[in-house]
């Protein structure tokens, strides 16, 4: 029997070479066994991911078939990176089975277009330098990226910087936050992965390059502790931080989890010793006027007066408008201090235009809401700023960072309110510790985090889980967390100007690329 020629087999596994290492990405994001994430992994599966690129490149591909395999490692990591959402979808939206994994796929696939022009522009477009190459990848890179984060409200979950909230790179997270890491990582394997000769010239200014990645945030001493908080001391707060393991499928059943939650929450907002008494996301899981009679004013009278507040999750809203909101009681107020959900999930919190019917499908309560307002103010107490955010907008350090546009009145503590028992006991859980982790990193803020289900912890100002709950079970994490003035260089920047910076710097390497490609042909 004639054998295949060996070019034919190798055009047969490139495309299962693609898959593979992005579904490495996927797991770098939250190992199998302890939910960490692999900084290392990360590195080798978008190294893997060059290199093939840079074959297809070698090979004279076009933008169909270098796109094609760009397209299928975006897929396969994002796919990997949010199967979870199959859960929300089918398990307690009701979806059928098929639908909802249509629906996890065809998210991913339509995520995954962002990388597949990127992919195409570097093997169609990509200069020959082994240098300027991994400079136009990374600016590439970082673009894709960047429209994730932000296009049709943005999707960022599992981007690649979220990896590196350990290893050498967490060091850049103060000074160019998680798409800067993402660009750094992408810069980093591309220099040793491309399929170039190696000139003298070039190898040292890879090796300047490597070393100013990895090595300059970690071995200046007085640069890491400035920005990773460890000055600026705002002293102490005792927190409780409630966490009532309410099944998603009981959460809103009369008589079951409604009953549960009302009174179990009821009981620890009354009986709470700590300064700062704090439920997860929705743990009142009915509007003010549905709730019992009395109900939310015995809270109010419970904490207006003495040393202690409270911060309580609940829908608020009537008449068809409703917001996700968290509702502050203390002493002297006489109105609650009220939050409301700013950056609201797809289809869970708001319809996209024209889904209407795909919604309809399903069954999620409350699943439209209205959108609170930019950098609300904190809520201040005992000498603390405390900036909620609800959820889902913890993947937003740039809408999080506009609450630190005046040093004088910014966050002291950072607190995450959330309901990840939508997604089961899956890696969300893990992969959304390591979103807020990288928030307290890049803003040297402790964040504390109250969550139904889990991971109810408290995060020091250098992205450190000093407390945490164990997961799944009901309880009461009692800690105290040292607050953090002053800002770090991220914060400076992205305060007024969101994430420009890094979509111009991106954007600038890109046609300065092309442009000398121009000249040259």
């Amino acid at each position: 029997m004639a054998r295949a020629p060996a070019s034919s087999f190798a055009s047969f596994l490139r495309p299962l070479g693609f898959v593979a290492a992005g579904l490495a990405q996927a797991l770098s994001m939250a190992s199998p066994a302890g939910g960490k994430p692999l900084w290392w992994l990360q590195l080798l599966s978008l190294g893997a991911f060059v290199w093939l690129l840079d074959g297809l490149r070698s090979q004279g591909a076009g933008w169909r078939r270098a796109g094609l395999h760009g397209w299928l490692f975006s897929a396969a990591w994002l796919t990997g990176s949010f199967w979870w959402l199959f859960i929300s979808m089918h398990t307690y939206g009701g979806l059928p089975a098929p639908l909802a994994a249509i629906a996890v796929l065809a998210l991913a696939a339509a995520l995954g277009l962002y990388y597949a022009v990127a992919a195409a522009w570097f093997v169609v477009r990509g200069p020959s330098g082994r240098v300027t190459g991994a400079l136009v990848f990374a600016a590439l890179w970082t673009l894709a990226e960047l429209v994730r984060g932000s296009w049709f409200t943005g999707f960022p979950w599992g981007a690649g910087g979220y990896a590196h909230v350990e290893g050498p790179l967490s060091a850049l997270a103060p000074w160019v936050g998680v798409y800067g890491i993402g660009a750094a990582a992408a810069l980093a394997v591309a220099l040793v992965a491309l399929h170039r000769p190696l000139r003298i010239a070039e190898a040292v200014q890879g090796v300047v390059l490597i070393a100013f990645v990895f090595a300059v945030p970690n071995l200046v001493p007085a640069l890491r502790d400035d920005v990773r908080g460890a000055k600026g001391a705002a002293g102490s707060l005792s927190v409780a931080l409630l966490q009532g393991n309410i099944p998603q499928d009981e959460k809103f059943i009369p008589g079951g989890g409604i009953e549960t939650a009302l009174r179990w929450y009821g009981e620890q907002l009354r009986d709470a010793k700590a300064s700062l008494v704090v439920t997860p996301e929705t743990a009142l899981p009915l509007l003010p006027q549905q709730l019992p009679a009395g109900y939310l004013e015995a809270i109010k009278a419970r904490y207006s007066q003495g040393s202690q507040a409270a911060i309580v999750g609940l829908p608020m809203g009537g008449q068809g408008t409703y917001s996700n909101a968290v509702l502050g009681f203390r002493p002297g107020d006489e109105q609650p201090y009220a939050y409301s959900k700013h950056h609201l999930v797809p289809f869970g919190e708001f319809i996209p235009w024209g889904f209407r019917w795909f919604i309809q499908m399903m069954n999620i309560p409350l699943g439209d809401f209205a959108r609170g307002g930019l950098a609300q103010p904190p809520f201040v107490w005992q000498g603390q700023r405390i900036a909620p955010n609800i959820c889902y907008e913890d993947l937003f350090g740039d809408e999080i960072g506009a609450n630190f546009r005046d040093e004088a009145t910014a966050p002291t503590i950072l607190l995450n309110v959330s309901n990840i028992a939508w997604f089961g006991d899956t890696v969300a859980i893990d992969e959304h510790l390591s979103i807020s982790r990288m928030r307290a990193l890049e803003f040297a803020r402790p964040m504390v985090r109250s969550t139904n289900t889990g991971a109810t912890v408290v995060i020091d100002a250098q992205g450190r889980v000093t407390h945490e709950l164990p997961r799944l079970t009901r309880g009461v994490l009692e800690a105290t967390v040292e607050g953090r003035r002053g800002l770090t260089p991220f914060a400076r920047w992205v305060a007024p100007f969101g994430l420009w910076p890094l979509w111009l710097l991106a954007m600038a390497i890109v046609a300065v690329a092309w442009v000398h490609s121009r000249r040259q042909n």
